[in-house]
């Protein structure tokens, strides 16, 4: 149990590392894109560079129409900052010191519900603005799925709270 402990913790660190990582880097792409700071817009304005911060070095390069900024950049990004702040919520479950709690089942079915009821509506909702391609509709299963282990994972979870409170009251 120690190792799954040490490893839930590390996961838990890294996914928040990446959540704060993409949705930081999603506020500040938006706040260059509406405010055109930190902004240089190259080939005839066809593509806008988002620099680094205080540097005119290339940090994003996007294509400029407003359906790929939208559908291809900042939805993506933002979807997945919020997917790994879930999945460090999931992690930080199996290092909890009680397994079998409402909270915990709550945090599972908050990940599971994100999983198999956002990314395929919003990858073909996407698609009717740009070209999803192929590997985007992968991922999108492959979130339904991770979504339907984490289902299963909860049933888990909650038939363990009912025997630990069943435990708990012949106690």
């Amino acid at each position: 149990m120690n190792q799954t402990k040490i490893i839930s913790k590390t996961l838990y660190y890294v996914c928040i590392i990446l959540s704060a990582g993409y949705l930081l880097t999603m506020i500040y792409s938006l706040f260059c894109l509406l405010t055109n700071m930190g902004t240089t817009l190259v080939d005839h304005e066809k593509y806008v560079h988002i620099n680094y911060p205080f540097t005119e070095t290339s940090f994003l390069i996007l294509n400029n129409t407003s359906s790929y900024i939208l559908f291809s950049f900042l939805l993506p990004i933002t979807l997945y900052g919020i997917f790994f702040w879930l999945s460090a919520k999931v992690f930080r479950v199996f290092f909890q010191s009680k397994l079998f709690t409402t909270e915990n089942i709550k945090t599972l079915k908050l990940f599971y519900v994100f999983n198999i009821f956002l990314p395929l509506p919003i990858a073909i909702f996407s698609n009717f603005f740009v070209e999803v391609e192929g590997i985007i509709w992968i991922l999108a299963f492959t979130h339904f799925m991770l979504g339907i282990f984490a289902l299963f994972l909860s049933g888990i979870f909650s038939q363990g709270l009912n025997l630990q409170n069943e435990q708990d009251l012949f106690i």
